[in-house]
């Protein structure tokens, strides 16, 4: 599982995650919801080794990204953009990324056909589009066949059947057994997807649950956000 607690992160004297606490759990997909600049992005840094928290702790599993051997055979995660040079083919960014982390060669092409890049493999991932280059981003995360999941975003760019594709893997993905952690903006598809949501703004979370506690008394998902956060129109 993923655990986060009394997490906090300070930048030059501005506190962006403040005392933050939550779980997500095998078998569940977890929702973390919040507005622009509520710490969303800040969380996922630090569980995933890429910024140091202040204090408090965030494990994969029970380690610190930093000491897994192989992450991505643990935990695939995917926040900005494709992490491909625009130049490079996408199989050949793929092979890399599994050579690194001593992962089969096949699996490459298991993992291109699954999110239904088979067929343009061979193009250079500057030509691809947004919603290409996230399909290649969730390839490069599945490459390890990992039993965690952390997508930033994961429907942007998306046309409606790529936004049921990735419902419809992130629903199996959890129902296998595995842990699901999605931070999205979009209300409707995360109230279809997830199982659970941690709603966090102004840095801290402001409330958690199953998805029915924390909409409870209000008609929508997006009703329930906006009264909790205060966000108005912001999304």
């Amino acid at each position: 599982m993923i655990e986060i607690s009394r997490l906090r992160k300070r930048y030059r004297g501005r506190t962006a995650v403040d005392d933050v606490s939550f779980t997500a759990r095998p078998g569940r997909v977890t929702g973390l919801l919040g507005p622009n600049g509520a710490g969303k992005s800040t969380i996922l840094r630090i569980l995933l080794g890429l910024d140091a928290a202040t204090s408090g702790t965030a494990s994969i599993a029970g380690r610190r990204y930093r000491d897994l051997e192989f992450p991505l055979r643990t935990v695939g995660a995917v926040l900005d953009g494709t992490g491909a040079a625009p130049d490079r083919r996408a199989v050949d960014h793929l092979r890399w990324i599994a050579r690194s982390h001593r992962i089969p060669r096949a699996r490459v092409q298991a993992v291109l056909e699954l999110v239904g890049l088979a067929d343009v493999a061979r193009q250079r991932v500057g030509r691809y589009s947004l919603g290409m280059g996230r399909r290649l981003g969730i390839a490069a995360a599945l490459l390890g066949e990992p039993e965690i999941v952390v997508l930033d975003e994961p429907v942007n760019g998306l046309d409606p059947a790529g936004i049921r594709w990735v419902r419809e893997l992130l629903r199996g993905h959890a129902a296998a057994g595995g842990t699901v952690l999605i931070s999205s903006h979009f209300m409707a598809e995360m109230a279809g997807t997830a199982d659970d949501l941690v709603v966090v703004t102004g840095g801290r979370v402001v409330r958690q649950g199953p998805v029915a506690d924390v909409t409870a008394g209000h008609p929508s998902l997006e009703a329930a956000f906006l009264a909790l956060t205060g966000a108005g129109g912001a999304a």
